[in-house]
């Protein structure tokens, strides 16, 4: 049986990118590449991807990504997309409290 919070992203994959909030991608992803000081040899894991739309445009700009999230939904539509973008991303599932990652990654980012 799954949780609420689990259960509250099911259906929401094909919605999540229209949201106000989903807007900002670009700004972010640039207050991003100026934090990291454009260093695209760093190694990047984005907690909590949603549909993919940092480590996408992050992809776009060079940087080795991967993506995760609890949702299945949620990564079936980033996995959609970083497809018809001809990009190739790891994009797995796993819950941001348990993940099964030791120093594969210099930089984590976690954004909304």
């Amino acid at each position: 049986m799954k949780h609420w919070y689990e259960q509250l992203f099911d259906n929401y994959g094909n919605q999540y990118d229209k949201e106000s909030f989903t807007q900002g991608t670009m700004g972010e992803c640039d207050f991003i590449e100026q934090e990291l000081n454009y260093d695209k040899s760093l190694k990047i894991i984005d907690v909590g991807c949603g549909t993919g739309r940092h480590c996408i445009e992050l992809a776009k700009r060079g940087y080795c990504i991967t993506g995760i999230d609890l949702s299945e939904s949620q990564l079936k539509r980033a996995r959609e997309k970083a497809r018809l973008n001809n990009l190739r991303i790891d994009f797995l599932q796993h819950d941001a409290r348990s993940l099964p990652f030791e120093n594969l990654f210099d930089v984590a980012i976690m954004l909304c």
